[in-house]
């Protein structure tokens, strides 16, 4: 007899830098999980982590079947069409949800990726607040990659610098030009690298409560991921702000991508559809895309378009639906053919 497939569900979480890919099982356990660097081609990217963790899913597990798949991030809409995403999720309610589920008592949550930062409230297990800075880049985690290279430090071991310090320096951290010139100056003063590096995730902290948590109530239990979560100088800095313990949890790095693979799990529980995943078979199809200014009105609307195989499969980004709603139909038509179809199958067995 057979052994059934191993059931798994996909979240995807492209960010503008890194690209999670992770798996999880009927117990919400990621596992399998990837942290890739997007390097800008965010399609590619999906393709060859898609391959990566199913070629090591299948060699603990044997066959998998995909029931459900979720996308978030800032190319949650382009990697939703591209794989056929159940759910295409923001990161507010991704990263909040995987946070809840790791830390049910969690009030506050802290998340630094690699070119912006958000700050969400929970109460109560939901969501009532949040704030993002998608503006200034200071403090992401590709600003510390930049300083550290520039410093000629290892950014894995950015955070160790900082705990060595014994006077840190104290550094303009508002803007990445005036905290970079700010370290310069430091540096030819005299002041180590250690101190220079403690003053930086000092300011740094400093400025992401300034600009994201003004006004707010920031109460514990505080959560903190993202990549920029891994560096323990930073978690230091934010414990010492907020005087109470933050919690970093075991998987920082992929919440937005657990997230919204556990949300793609539940609607397909609740809805009791079959999943829209389209295989894996889809890394082996070529996918275009195409940017446009539609003159239909005086919007003049940045439209994007994904072509798959030649064929247009997908239109987003006009606000009157003149070329989004041109495939829904379609796309409609082609979802229930093929439910009545396998429908059908089904009964004849």
């Amino acid at each position: 007899m057979k052994e059934l497939s191993k059931q798994v569900a996909l979240g995807i979480d492209v960010g503008s830098v890194t690209t999670k890919v992770i798996f999880v099982d009927e117990n919400d356990e990621i596992i399998e999980g990837l942290y890739i660097r997007t390097k800008g081609n965010p399609i590619d990217t999906i393709k060859a982590g898609m391959i990566e963790a199913y070629n090591v899913i299948t060699s603990k597990f044997g066959d998998i079947e995909v029931i459900a798949v979720g996308t978030t991030g800032s190319g949650r809409q382009l990697a939703g069409v591209v794989v056929g995403a159940d759910i295409i999720k923001n990161e507010i309610s991704a990263h909040a949800y995987a946070a809840i589920h790791e830390v049910p008592d969690v009030s506050t949550i802290f998340e630094i990726g690699g070119q912006d930062s958000k700050i969400i409230f929970i109460r109560n297990g939901a969501v009532i607040d949040f704030a993002m800075n998608t503006v200034c880049a200071a403090g992401t985690g590709s600003f510390l990659d930049h300083q550290a290279e520039r410093i000629g430090v290892d950014i894995e071991k950015f955070g160790d610098y900082s705990l060595r310090a014994t006077n840190p320096v104290r550094i303009a951290g508002r803007c990445t030009v005036f905290a970079e010139s700010d370290m310069i100056h430091k540096q030819q003063m005299g002041a180590t690298s250690e101190d220079i590096i403690a003053g930086l995730s000092e300011s740094l902290v400093r400025n992401y409560l300034n600009n994201l948590a003004r006004g707010k109530e920031l109460l514990p239990k505080f959560v903190f991921q993202g990549g920029v979560s891994e560096n323990i100088g930073i978690v230091k800095a934010f414990e010492n702000a907020v005087g109470s313990e933050v919690i970093v949890p075991k998987n920082n790095k992929l919440m937005g991508a657990w997230g919204v693979a556990m949300l793609a799990k539940r609607e397909i529980e609740i809805t009791g559809q079959k999943t829209n995943f389209k295989g894996f078979k889809v890394t082996e199809l070529e996918h275009k895309t195409r940017v446009f200014y539609c003159d239909g009105c005086a919007n003049n609307c940045e439209v994007y378009e994904v072509i798959e195989n030649g064929e247009t499969i997908a239109y987003w980004g006009d606000r009157c639906g003149k070329w989004s709603n041109r495939l829904t139909s379609r796309v409609r038509r082609t979802e229930r053919a093929d439910r009545r179809q396998s429908e059908e199958i089904n009964s004849e067995k």
